[in-house]
């Protein structure tokens, strides 16, 4: 077990040194950066206008002031103390900043109402290219309840006083994002859709994501949320450039694009004489004549036997003997005392106390209430159900794709948690530029987290599985180490034969050369203190209050002859 312990941190020791040479001497291979450097590592994106409707970076705070307006209207239908739009706006650095000169846009009050919206470069006409929709959201200090969702405001928005104007009911074709409230998260895709026939407008709503995402709303770290729109009627919508749902436009909203082209007849009426009923009770059925509805559930156990010793003329509670009454007791306020009472200690011995009742059994002449079988119902047709009709109302849409033009694009927000920091919006009809533009910007930042987050010996497992060779260094110097140590702990010794002499002889040597002078000299001094003692002790005499000692042979012992204590009588 040892040995393993020793060869897995060996292995270690060596990937780690492996990681850390690698970190150092980082090598950036067809233009791909292994580790972000907030010095130089960001700048502002940039992007070719022609592709895209909006690219909007807020790193510049000049071109931000030209180009957005925040609402001065009021939201419609809630009372006019909290109906003004007057939720802060600011362009800020991310509290957690991970790229130089970086900005967001920042809604930095909470609980209150808050709308800001630009116009598009040129409107997005729903034809026969595919809308893509990108944006950062980074939730700064969580999120207890609020949406961090945009949308998409269709044709009628048109010009600057147009967005001061922008409210809830401002007509909008895409609403896209994050929203929380409590344990209750979605990610919204609705669309509004023109029915046809009599031009009325519906929002559509997609199905549910296909995996939970709670960590986006608590982990307070920028998320890159991408909905693409195609002209054959797909979707497909990521966060972090993961798939989280997908569909059709045509089978995977509610209500569906599509209403039945049949629908329940509202005139017909189920007939009077309809018996819906599957079985009935037997009209024919009679109670037997042996059939007691009074005989009780249970009974007396008739053998039942009260067992010897019991006490029939003994509580199974008496006052406790001990208690005394409290000294403050006073029966005019408080009543007559009485001692609380304890279990009867003669009972604990004996089977019982009290009067003694036999237990009860289950009666076998129990039938309970007499009722009648079911048989099935000669007259049963089946559930009824309303004859279906054309439905006035049908209508096949084949192409909801063909939504209301886009012109504009704005946050209308309310939240419970402020800092919500947006960042990097791009809405274009080609995936690749939607691509790149986070490939300039959010994969940065994820690539700072990323190399903040991992340890050594994480940047090096992760080092090895790109660089397969690593394995076999690993190996290789793992068993090196091993080699070497076992070989400083196990391997052969050599020993001074003189030394082995001491060891197993009391002969006089000569002084340790490698002995100090203040060594020998103090242990001549306690020779000499020995001898003065002994030379004493011979000049004195046996001493005769104490039975002489036995002499006991130590030869070998390599201190001379020793003397055993004397026992006392």
């Amino acid at each position: 077990m040892a040995l393993l312990r020793l060869v897995i941190t060996s292995a270690f020791i060596v990937l780690a040194a492996t990681s850390s040479v690698h970190a150092e001497a980082e090598i950036l291979d067809d233009g791909v950066t292994v580790e972000t450097v907030e010095e130089d590592g960001y700048q502002t994106p940039q992007i070719d206008s022609k592709k895209a409707y909006l690219a909007e970076h807020f790193d510049d705070e000049e071109a931000f002031k030209k180009k957005w307006v925040k609402s001065e209207t009021k939201k419609q239908g809630v009372d006019d103390t909290i109906a003004k739009y007057d939720g802060k706006w600011e362009l800020q650095t991310p509290a957690r900043r991970l790229l130089k000169d970086d900005f967001g846009l920042v809604l930095t009050t909470e609980a209150k109402h808050a709308a800001i919206s630009a116009l598009l470069n040129r409107p997005f006409v729903f034809s026969d290219k595919p809308l893509i929709v990108q944006y950062e959201v980074t939730m700064q200090e969580g999120q207890i309840c609020g949406g961090a969702y945009l949308k998409l405001l269709s044709k009628g928005v048109n010009t600057r006083n147009d967005l001061k104007q922008f409210h809830d009911q401002t007509p909008y074709t895409i609403m896209f994002g994050p929203d929380k409230c409590g344990n209750d998260n979605k990610l919204h895709f609705i669309f509004k859709h023109q029915n046809p026939k009599n031009g009325t407008i519906e929002e559509k709503h997609a199905k549910k994501p296909t995996q939970r995402l709670d960590d986006i709303y608590k982990d307070k770290e920028p998320h890159l949320y991408t909905l693409i729109v195609r002209p054959d009627n797909t979707f497909t919508i990521l966060v972090d450039n993961k798939e989280v749902n997908s569909g059709s436009l045509l089978e995977d909203f509610t209500p569906a694009v599509n209403p039945p082209e049949e629908i329940d007849d509202p005139n017909d009426k189920k007939p009077e004489d309809w018996d819906e009923r599957e079985k009935i009770v037997d009209p024919t059925a009679t109670k037997p004549e042996d059939w007691d509805e009074d005989a009780p559930a249970q009974i007396v156990d008739p053998n039942a036997v009260k067992p010897t010793g019991w006490l029939d003329n003994e509580p199974e509670m008496i006052p406790d003997p001990d208690a005394v009454k409290p000294s403050d007791w006073e029966e005019e306020m408080d009543g007559e005392w009485e001692a609380p009472l304890v279990d009867n200690p003669l009972c604990s011995s004996a089977p019982g106390c009290g009067e003694w009742k036999a237990p009860l059994i289950a009666n076998p002449n129990y039938k309970g209430v007499w009722r009648a079988p079911l048989i099935p119902n000669p007259n049963y047709k089946g559930k009824w159900t309303p004859r279906r009709v054309p439905n006035p109302h049908y209508f096949n849409d084949e192409h909801p794709f063909r939504m209301t033009t886009i012109t504009a694009v704005g946050f209308e927000l309310w939240s419970m948690s402020p800092q919500l920091l947006f960042d990097n919006l791009i809405i274009t009809d080609d995936e690749e530029v939607a691509a790149e533009w986070a490939r300039q910007t959010y994969t940065l930042k994820r690539d700072r987290i990323t190399s903040q987050a991992e340890s050594l010996v994480e940047r090096g497992l992760k080092f090895a599985g790109e660089n397969p060779w690593v394995y076999a260094v690993v190996i290789i110097g793992s068993f090196i180490i091993v080699g070497f140590v076992a070989y400083m702990c196990c391997g052969p010794r050599t020993q001074d034969p003189e030394v082995e002499d001491v060891k197993k002889t009391d002969a006089v040597v000569e002084d340790d050369p490698h002995q100090s002078d203040e060594e020998r000299e103090e242990e001549k001094t306690e020779e000499s203190a020995e001898k003065e003692k002994q030379s004493k002790a011979d000049l004195e005499g046996p001493d005769n209050t104490q039975e002489s000692a036995p002499v006991i042979d130590t030869e070998g012992a390599g201190d001379g002859q020793r003397k055993r204590k004397p026992r006392k009588e």
